[in-house]
């Protein structure tokens, strides 16, 4: 291969990795967070927790998309003992990233600490279509 030639293919390398990387970060960015609460934790603790989280939305410079959430009713019996399933959206990677260190985050993160047995966090780039 020429010099040419492999500067030109280095050139659409870039260039793919770019719009791809552009693409992610404008992407909408889903954070999934599954909680399995302590025994010790009461039914008006937990209750407390889901309205806590549910306020976030409404926290405006959050830039929270949407919010759902629920308590697993799955019958296959694989939660591993995760009883509640929270999905926020953002519109982009940097408004999850400004989600995280964000004061109401790290209030709502204090009054849950205490009643958390485990916790799992999955955030992903959303993708309407399979890609090849």
């Amino acid at each position: 291969m020429t010099i040419g030639k492999s500067i030109l293919s280095l050139c659409i390398l870039l260039f793919a990795m770019t719009t791809v990387s552009s693409q992610a970060e404008d992407a909408p960015y889903r954070h999934v967070v599954l909680f399995k609460f302590k025994d010790s934790s009461s039914k008006e603790d937990v209750q407390k927790i889901e309205k806590a989280f549910a306020a976030l939305k409404d926290v405006k410079d959050l830039k929270i998309v949407d919010y759902e959430w629920g308590t697993n009713v799955s019958p296959e019996g694989l939660n591993d003992g995760l009883t509640h399933c929270f999905f926020v959206t953002f519109a982009n990677k940097a408004d999850l990233d400004a989600y995280l260190p964000h004061k109401a985050h790290k209030a709502f993160v204090s009054l849950l600490k205490p009643h958390l047995e485990k916790v799992v966090v999955v955030d992903y780039v959303a993708r309407k279509t399979a890609e090849k």
